[in-house]
């Protein structure tokens, strides 16, 4: 979402802080008050609350407070407490919505004349910025719109004290007056456009003794510039708009949003309702719950809310879990509903997504059978097969009612069935389900005041928000965009979208693929292989866009992947190169700001911008923009490799595929089509596309996907009327359901919000079939409508249906064919310890949360890693015993020193500690596995330990675990003793390390130092533990011996000390190591 309100008190403080110095703005003071909020420290922090008379205002997005009798004026202390005692929490109705009155503002009362009060407001605009000023403010200031003065200021330009002087304040009669205003204002737009603000009304602004006051405000900041803007903002509060309550789920929505590259969004609109929605895609969620009001289930509305750009089934999961727990709080006499719809995803992989749902619905199964809730789904797009056998399955198996269609229904078809308006159909009925569910409470519908579209009215509208062509920018119609030549450069290591348009660049029989460079600065020129049709080709991948493009000329078009941090910068510089004439856009979340000067600048030069916020687009048989249209399949299935006879021009990505199906079931098949992005800035309009489609002659008839929101519509009105767009045009504009809420509801797409009533869909629709267009009933009567157009058009001849041509088959990606269930091939590794595939990552089954929520701690984890199994408390905690007893010995040992050398001739950590980790074994540290095994098989033999000392010796053979160089029976290892200690005292049983303390009661009387040492009494202690705690049989303690998974644990323990020898020789600088001759015998080979 871009454009979000901020509290009053918000708004000042930013002003506050940031505003130049030398204005004549007298810094805004005010307090804020909760219901939590105790008045003693309020007046502890703010003094002047007791020495002056007060305001006192609800701060909640609330309009003409004043005529609403919402504000206390020229109140003591006293009066203030009082008035906040009366108002906290009081519901307030406020037209059809009402709400609870929960904060407030307080600031000190400004006493002057009602000839001293102005109005001033800034907003933006596609081009430009509006500052509008009236000298005449405050309550019954009335049609600002025709009163005000206006300054447009062009993107991107500043103005000069002349210009507002001379344009906004020409009704101030006071050369000192001016002067002040002058001064402010400037410093004000300079705020305005540092911070990203997006409006800003201020009435009214009180000028008196020479002094500004700002009495109220309302503003809104642009929020996806919050990572330029968050260090100047401070800690910014969205409040939800007043009648809506801030749920605790909505803000956990929105930082999962904030961390995932896919958006997530979550409004709770009647926590009550009966029905509930999970909608994948912006336009599509709004599509939904269009369908949802216009079938009388407004009133039971509980949420709004989308998941798209391909989340993680893990995201998908926590959102769908996020949506069960709101589901199940209250109980509904009637049951509840769970939609989960979509239209036909571009690249979301389905099945992935619906897994994620699907485990949320593990989760919560008793409870949705307890909550009587029943769900419906469609959905289409890749490997969608899949996803819906998966969830059928899952309702079968859980017996939950759950109804799954795919793309072959009509989109919002199960909207009826979910609200009962139609039975359940026969072969999907369920013997444990009802055959029709009960049909929503209907509430009446609100009246609609629409204004009358009068010719002079739209001449308004449309010179207010002009047009390319409006300001003679427009680009040339006679040719198109694209071809079946057209070469494109990609921003962005995007190998799956990139391999899906040499795809469909095989299956339209083109000779070349359309790709020839990758931009990619994060890497090193190279060339990356991709397949165009069963051909290897190579495309090369620079660093460098400038190189790229000197070095392909025959580039026409960027597709930009960037994010939305660096899509600006990408976007500008390749507008510096002239042979590009169209940039797409696909990232969303670009700062309006950074749109608008990319907008200013294509204007300029004469580029096409398709986006932000955008999937692309498409021409059939010629060229296909990244992700547009999905896999092969469903190109097949909606004929976009041949063109059609019907163009389209929407602002939802996700609609365009969904429209795609339309047309090739309901006409001959898409001609071109164009998604412009969802943001309140597209880069091109509806008009500047549908003014191409009239001019291209293969073009037989125009579909237009409007939304809520904007004007840009009524040029499109406007073209008809002047014969400019003859072609018929289908249209229809989603987003008829925003009058139905008592509170503003921003919908998926930043641009999806009404400003207006000229702005509603209601409003839009009206006028496009006042107008001439076909426009339907509804979204669900589109295609009705296309096939009425086409059939009329085929009667008259306009339309020459043609024989179809099968199109060339497309290998299928082995990764795909995999996922897809088709193929099966024997595994190059298996792996049973660990799983990072899933939601999270597991451990021995184990997931990692569960690791950390219940303390395993190293011990634990090498339990599950090594032993595949959750062993005992008590061997675990030896397992960290032993890894600090091992942790180190001296800088003297072997492997010490030759780490240390190793470090001090300069190599990295990795070389230094492997050169000590390669001298562990029998002679170094490594004696842990003889050991365990010498000591256990002379156990198991019955063998008298001091035979088995004897047998040694006759050998010739050194006893593993046995003997010290420093240490003795006289100084004991004080390591040995505390791991005895814990052994003895622990172990439900210790013959092994008993026996093992036998033989070190003999060899110690031949010799003091032939003690049992680290290595013994952790391979005597590890050898009991396999085979006493009752988890491990024989034959596997033994083969995890024969591992050397005892050796493992000095491994793993002396590596902590490698790391540290490695760490404080480079923190001392030490130098090369060069060992001092005297300290070597030399010797000829002669002596």
């Amino acid at each position: 979402m871009s454009s979000k309100a901020i509290y009053e008190a918000t708004g000042k403080d930013l002003i506050n802080r940031h505003i130049a110095s030398g204005t004549a703005l007298v810094p805004c003071r005010f307090a804020t008050f909760e219901q939590g909020t105790i008045w003693e420290d309020e007046l502890g922090k703010n003094p002047w609350l007791t020495k002056e008379q007060l305001v006192v205002k609800p701060d909640q997005l609330i309009k003409r407070r004043g005529k609403l009798g919402l504000v206390g004026v020229n109140k003591s202390a006293a009066d203030v407490r009082k008035w906040l005692s009366e108002h906290m929490n009081k519901e307030q109705q406020i037209g059809a919505c009402s709400g609870k009155l929960r904060h407030f503002i307080v600031e000190p009362f400004i006493k002057h004349d009602a000839t001293e009060e102005m109005y001033l407001c800034i907003q933006s605009g596609r081009r430009s910025d509006t500052i509008l000023f009236h000298h005449q403010g405050g309550v019954d200031v009335g049609d600002v719109d025709a009163l005000a003065l206006r300054l447009e200021i062009p993107v991107d330009t500043f103005p000069t004290g002349e210009d507002i002087e001379r344009t906004l304040l020409k009704n101030i009669k006071s050369a000192s007056i001016k002067r002040i205003l002058t001064t402010f204002l400037l410093s004000l737009y300079r705020v305005y456009v540092d911070l990203y603000f997006t409006y800003m009304e201020i009435n009214p602004i009180v000028v008196t003794n020479e002094r500004i006051y700002l009495l109220d405000l309302a503003a809104k900041l642009d929020q996806t510039a919050d990572f330029i803007c968050a260090k100047n903002w401070g800690e910014v509060t969205f409040p939800p708009p007043f009648g809506r309550d801030a749920y605790p789920e909505e803000a956990h929505i929105a930082d999962l949003d904030a961390k995932s590259g896919a958006s997530l969004k979550l409004t709770v609109l009647n926590k009550s309702g009966r029905i509930w929605t999970m909608v994948a895609g912006g336009g599509a969620s709004v599509v939904y719950t269009d369908t949802i009001c216009e079938l009388g289930g407004a009133a039971e509305l509980a949420n709004y809310g989308e998941y798209s750009g391909a989340p993680t089934e893990s995201q998908t999961a926590d959102y769908a879990k996020t949506i069960f727990s709101l589901m199940c709080r209250e109980k509904h006499p009637n049951g509840k509903v769970l939609i989960i719809g979509g239209g036909i995803a571009n690249f979301t992989n389905v099945a992935d997504t619906f897994r994620g749902i699907i485990t949320a619905i593990e989760t919560y199964k008793d409870a949705l059978i307890q909550y009587n809730i029943t769900i419906f789904v469609r959905r289409g797009g890749p490997n969608y097969q899949e996803g819906l056998r998966q969830m059928r399955e899952v309702g079968h198996r859980l017996r939950i009612p759950l109804y799954v269609f795919g793309p072959e229904s009509n989109m919002t078809a199960i909207v009826g069935l979910a609200l009962g308006q139609t039975p359940i159909p026969k072969e999907h009925q369920l013997d444990f389900a009802p055959k029709q569910l009960p049909k929503p409470q209907t509430a009446p519908k609100p009246k609609i005041e629409l204004p009358e579209l009068t010719q002079k009215l739209l001449d308004l509208v449309c010179s207010q928000a002009p047009t390319r062509q409006d300001l003679g920018q427009g680009v040339s119609t006679a040719q198109t965009l694209f071809t079946d030549r057209t070469k494109a450069i990609i921003w962005g290591m995007q190998n799956r979208a990139i391999q899906g348009m040499l795809d469909f660049d095989y299956i339209c029989r083109r000779t070349e693929p359309s790709v020839v460079a990758i931009v990619y600065p994060f890497t090193a020129d190279h060339k990356q292989k991709y397949y165009f049709g069963n051909k290897e080709v190579f495309i090369p991948v620079f660093s460098d866009m400038d190189v790229a493009m000197r070095k392909h000329q025959e580039a026409t078009v960027l597709v930009n992947f960037a994010s939305l941090r660096s899509a600006y910068d990408s976007t500008m510089q390749a507008m510096q190169h002239p042979q590009i004439n169209t940039i797409v856009i696909i990232a969303e979340g670009i700062p309006e700001n950074m749109t608008r000067k990319i907008i200013k600048l294509a204007d300029t030069r004469g580029v096409n911008i398709i986006g932000p916020a955008t999937v692309g687009g498409i021409k059939p048989g010629c060229f296909k923009i990244g992700n547009t249209a999905g896999m092969i399949d469903n190109i097949v299935d909606s004929k976009l490799y041949r063109p059609g006879s019907v163009a389209y021009v929407s602002r939802s990505g996700g609609m365009s595929n969904e429209l795609n199906n339309i047309i090739s079931k309901d006409a001959d098949g898409v001609c071109e089509g164009v998604a412009i992005g969802g943001d309140r800035y597209p880069g091109t309009t509806f008009i500047d596309h549908l003014l191409r489609y009239e001019a291209d002659p293969n073009i037989k008839m125009l579909v237009l996907l409007g939304e809520v929101g904007g004007v840009e519509e009524y040029h499109v009105c406007k073209a008809i009327k002047d014969g400019v767009i003859k072609k018929p045009i289908v249209a229809w504009c989603i987003g008829t359901c925003s009058d139905m809420f008592t509170s503003e509801v921003q919908f998926g797409h930043a641009g999806s919000l009404a400003g207006s009533a000229m702005e509603k869909a209601v409003a839009k629709n009206a006028a496009l079939k006042a107008f001439g267009a076909e426009v339907p009933d509804s979204f669900d009567t589109l295609g009705v409508a296309v096939n009425k157009v086409y059939q009329k058009l085929v009667k008259a001849g306009k339309i020459i249906v043609k024989e179809e041509v099968e199109p060339p088959k497309v290998p299928m990606d082995y990764d795909w064919a995999r996922k897809l269930g088709i193929i099966r091939k024997p595994a190059a590794f298996i792996s049973t310890i660990c799983d990072e595939r899933g939601q999270e990552l597991s451990y021995c089954g184990v997931p990692i949360s569960q690791v950390l929520e219940r303390q395993l701690g190293v011990g634990g984890t090498i339990s599950l890693l090594w032993f595949q199994r959750e062993l005992p408390d008590w061997a675990c905690k030896f397992f960290e015993l032993v890894l600090i007893v091992c942790a180190d010995h001296g800088p003297a040992v072997s492997g010490a020193h030759n780490t240390m050398v190793t470090a001090r001739a300069g190599k990295d950590l990795i070389s230094s500690v492997v050169s000590g980790l390669l001298t562990i074994g029998d002679r170094f540290g490594g004696a842990l596995d003889r050991a365990a095994a010498d000591f256990c098989a002379a156990y198991d033999r019955g063998q008298h330990p001091q035979e088995f000392v004897n047998e040694k010796r006759a050998k010739g053979e050194l006893i593993m675990g046995i003997g010290h160089r420093v240490k003795s029976i006289n100084n004991p290892d004080s390591r040995v003793r505390e791991l005895k200690a814990y052994v003895t005292s622990r172990w439900p049983a210790w013959p092994v390390t008993r026996y093992a303390l036998d033989v070190e009661a003999i060899t110690t009387r031949k010799k003091p130092n032939l003690i049992l040492n680290v290595d013994g009494i952790v391979a005597a202690a590890m050898v009991d533990m396999f085979r006493h705690c009752q988890l491990f049989t024989q034959e596997e303690g033994n083969n995890y011996i024969k591992m050397g998974s005892i050796n493992a644990m000095f491994v793993l323990g002396r590596t902590i000390g490698l790391v540290g020898h490695y760490l404080d020789q480079k923190r001392m600088k030490q130098p090369l190591y060069r060992h001092p001759w005297d300290d070597i015998t030399y010797m000829s080979p002669l002596n």
